[in-house]
């Protein structure tokens, strides 16, 4: 899929346009998936663009690299001003998708990476609107278990880590789902290739644990904050596959899927087949946020302009 990218982009701490931002065929994390990435939204409000939550992706961006002494070689603010400024280069003034990386670099087939191996830094943005269909999805278990910190961080954000995302992901898509759904190594749910879950039962919003190697997600955080702040009953606990079955709703939280319902899990219909009600109040309240039209949680979005 060819992405609509913005004229220029961010490389090493320069704009260039994007013919100019190459890498050579040496580059290290070309053969090994040694990338460190974010995803990041920002909305257009037809006044602004707003980031949200610029400084907990600057973080988490950072703290991926670490589990591998893999070096940002940026302080957080030039990342932070490079992500804003990518906008302002490009003049965005309409929402759009921002994929801040960086990788090691020129360092041959050497598997000793350390924190001096070289790195590069790269900042693109393209418009984005909706990952999935806002109405429900199809979704089912497939038999690749998400990996665990027994073999690998799951939460590293490393380019390398998300083959399992791929294979998971052409499993359902052959099985005729719009998305999969992983099981950790204990068989209880853990999350989707690219996105945290959440089920509904009796009024309880219920996400699966960290421990069930499901990513921290940053829009996982804010689902959980705005639950609690509605007065919702939130749990984090292990969920089994059989549970989702039977669960009153399903929905998806990501950055890129944002809140995504799931109307049939393995081809049984959940609830009444439409999003539910707590699911579409969590949906609303989210997108009144990143549209900065919900003032108790300002703090989360950066203005670009």
């Amino acid at each position: 899929m060819s992405l609509p990218l913005s004229k220029y982009v961010w490389f090493d701490g320069k704009f260039v346009t994007t013919d100019k931002a190459k890498v050579p065929i040496t580059t290290h994390a070309i053969h090994y998936g040694t990338s460190v990435f974010e995803g990041i939204r920002a909305y257009w409000n037809k006044k602004n663009l707003f980031v949200f939550r610029l400084d907990d992706h600057v973080k988490r961006f950072r703290r991926s690299g670490q589990f591998y002494n893999i070096s940002l070689n940026f302080s957080d603010k030039e990342i932070s001003d490079a992500i804003i400024g990518i906008c302002k280069k490009n003049k965005i003034k309409k929402s759009c998708y921002i994929r801040p990386f960086y990788f090691v670099g020129d360092y041959g087939i050497n598997l000793h990476v350390t924190e001096k191996a070289p790195t590069n830094v790269a900042i693109f943005s393209f418009p984005f609107g909706d990952l999935f269909n806002k109405n429900g999805i199809t979704a089912g278990v497939v038999s690749w278990r998400k990996f665990s910190d027994t073999s690998t961080p799951p939460q590293a954000k490393m380019g390398g880590n998300y083959l399992n995302s791929i294979i998971a992901t052409q499993e359902a898509k052959r099985n005729g789902f719009d998305e999969a759904i992983l099981l950790d190594h204990s068989g209880n749910v853990s999350e989707a290739p690219g996105e945290n879950i959440f089920i509904v039962r009796e009024g309880q919003l219920i996400t699966p644990p960290l421990s069930s190697s499901a990513l921290e997600g940053i829009t996982r955080d804010a689902v959980i904050k705005i639950g609690k702040d509605l007065d919702m009953d939130v749990l984090e606990r292990d969920v089994t596959r059989s549970e989702l079955m039977i669960s009153d709703e399903i929905f998806l939280s990501g950055t890129a899927a944002e809140i995504t319902p799931i109307i049939t899990m393995d081809g049984k219909k959940i609830g009444n087949g439409k999003p539910g009600n707590i699911t579409k109040k969590i949906m609303d309240e989210y997108l009144d946020i990143v549209m900065n039209k919900n003032d108790d949680y300002s703090h989360w979005l950066t203005p670009v302009y």
